[in-house]
């Protein structure tokens, strides 16, 4: 099965990339607007059916995992060691991220339009202040944040709740083994959804290509085969990381999450990947109690291939509008990103919001984000793809230090 799945994956892509090319050729921009909205339906159903049981499966799955870690001891040890990791690849990403993009310099000579001032922009900055940042961190109600969705709000919920269970001692039990059911049932669930996962494939590639077409790629072809080659070396580095720990059975994990990875990439949403990832990453042998509290973290707070992107995409449009910053208002921005990257959903454009920030913060025009929106599709694609890879590894080398 696993192999057949990532075969109609494949096949989705293609029939995608084809039937795009078709259309984007043979339609003028209105019909082909109009032809990429059918195709969108598909998408739009499959990603509303993963957000229909994300919220129940990371809350069941993370309350579980810290029940079964045991003592307070072994979660705090397991808790600091994710921490510490994730604080390590939130580093590396946005540092390589700044200097690969300034070694590059994609944005200098770009030779297209730049908006000007006046220009409306569909994704606004003024709401993400520190102090929203913070307080939103908590959720006013649960079934609030398990309503929209929001991860990080369900992860400190869970946490609570996990905590509360594993100090009831034997009275907890009863209840443990009720929400073992329910991650069963929503593993199930998942399962049945996945079936539709090629479909959703096809539909997400031949709408982008309707409507962009493959040309778009050649107007931005330094910006985006610039941003792919710091994702390559990005893989690279979390993958050596990953051997230092595990050794050479990183091969192995890397080909273990082969469909995870084609199904964050194909319809540019990790969060879409993580019922898939949390099953390969057990069949690879990660203990269950570590992935079921490990990952859900990680769609938090360790979205390596988002983090990258906020600094390369952020310089890049400063490039273009000949703003040069310096050291000092660099290492700001890292740290700026290492506090507002956190807690971004694994949904399509997520990493905009923040993007808009930053500008706003460092007085770069926020109109400069219409200049990446042409190929941010594409673009994140591969950015969700890296978060799976970051998060797999991340839970991999958790569950190896922890048998030490």
């Amino acid at each position: 099965m696993s192999k057949r799945f990532t075969l109609y994956i494949l096949i989705g892509m293609i029939l995608g990339i084809a039937v795009g090319y078709v259309c984007n050729v043979n339609a003028d921009p209105a019909t082909a607007k109009t032809i990429s909205g059918y195709f969108s339906i598909l998408t739009d159903i499959f990603l509303r059916l993963i957000k229909m049981i994300i919220g129940p499966l990371v809350f069941s799955t993370l309350v579980v995992g810290i029940v079964h870690v045991g003592d307070t001891a072994s979660l705090s040890r397991i808790g600091f060691l994710t921490v510490g990791w994730f604080l390590c690849a939130s580093i590396v990403s946005l540092t390589l991220g700044l200097v690969m993009v300034q070694w590059l310099q994609p944005g200098v000579g770009l030779g297209l339009p730049l908006p000007t001032a006046g220009t409306e922009v569909a994704i606004k900055a003024s709401a993400l202040t520190l102090k929203d940042f913070i307080t939103h961190v908590f959720p006013k109600s649960f079934f609030e944040a398990m309503a929209t969705n929001e991860i990080l709000q369900i992860v400190v919920f869970s946490l609570f709740v996990g905590v509360a269970i594993s100090s009831l001692g034997e009275a907890g039990k009863k209840l443990t083994e009720v929400l073992d059911q329910v991650v069963a049932v929503m593993l199930l669930i998942t399962g049945y959804v996945m079936k539709f996962a090629p479909i959703a494939v096809f539909a997400a590639i031949a709408a982008t290509i309707t409507t962009q077409g493959l040309g778009i790629l050649a107007t931005y072809l330094k910006f985006v085969g610039g941003f792919y080659l710091s994702l390559g070396m990005l893989w690279c580095l979390l993958l050596a990381a990953g051997s230092l720990v595990i050794g050479r059975r990183i091969v192995e994990l890397a080909q273990t999450i082969r469909e995870p990875l084609l199904l964050a990439f194909s319809t540019a949403s990790s969060e879409a990947a993580y019922p898939k990832t949390l099953e390969r990453l057990e069949s690879f042998g990660v203990p269950k109690r570590i992935a079921s509290f490990v990952l859900p973290l990680g769609y938090s707070f360790n979205l390596d291939g988002s983090m990258m992107y906020c600094t390369f995409a952020t310089i890049f449009i400063a490039q273009a509008y000949g703003i040069e910053l310096t050291i000092a208002q660099q290492l700001t921005m890292l740290l700026l990103l290492m506090l507002t990257s956190k807690g971004m959903a694994g949904v399509p454009r997520a990493s905009l919001v923040v993007i808009a920030a930053t500008l706003n913060f460092f007085g770069i025009p926020e109109q400069g984000l219409l200049l990446i929106l042409a190929v941010d599709q594409f673009l994140d694609m591969g950015r969700s793809a890296t978060n799976v890879v970051g998060n797999a590894v991340a839970t991999t080398v958790v569950a190896k230090w922890n048998a030490n």
